[in-house]
């Protein structure tokens, strides 16, 4: 599947969305100030994994495809290997060195960075995860 094909059908079939009413799950938004981009995430850390993260707001096709993406590769790490990925994610959208072989299907995003104005798109939804999770790291 081309990288085109990824980002529609991580946005017509994005992975878990839909929040959930559960005290147990951590609930970030992030918003881009430039546009409607609007986020809320919601995160269930276990034994320092991450368990299950669910999400849902108004998005353009990067931001919503980036969220689906995020939800897929974090699931099942821990707080560090999500920041490993994070990290990675966020050297590559800013055309800086990264390994390739950590980030996976995620590399569908590598030529974002020819376009400023939607790095932010798929930035999105780590912003407020990143966060927490360094805060929690320490």
């Amino acid at each position: 599947m081309d990288k085109r094909s990824i980002m529609l059908e991580h946005n017509e079939n994005p992975i878990n969305k839909g929040l959930v009413n559960d005290s147990d799950y951590i609930k970030v938004s992030a918003r881009n100030e430039s546009c409607i981009d609007h986020i809320d995430i919601m995160f269930k850390i276990n034994n320092n994994v991450i368990e299950d993260i669910v999400f849902d707001g108004e998005a353009c096709v990067i931001a919503i495809s980036s969220t689906s993406l995020m939800i897929k590769n974090l699931i099942n790490k821990t707080i560090e290997e999500a920041l490993i990925i994070i990290n990675n994610f966020e050297n590559m959208i800013d055309n800086k060195s990264y390994d390739i072989d950590v980030l996976g299907e995620l590399n569908v995003y590598d030529e974002i960075y020819k376009q400023p104005s939607r790095k932010m798109c798929a930035l999105l939804p780590y912003i407020g995860i990143k966060d927490y999770l360094t805060k929690k790291s320490k």
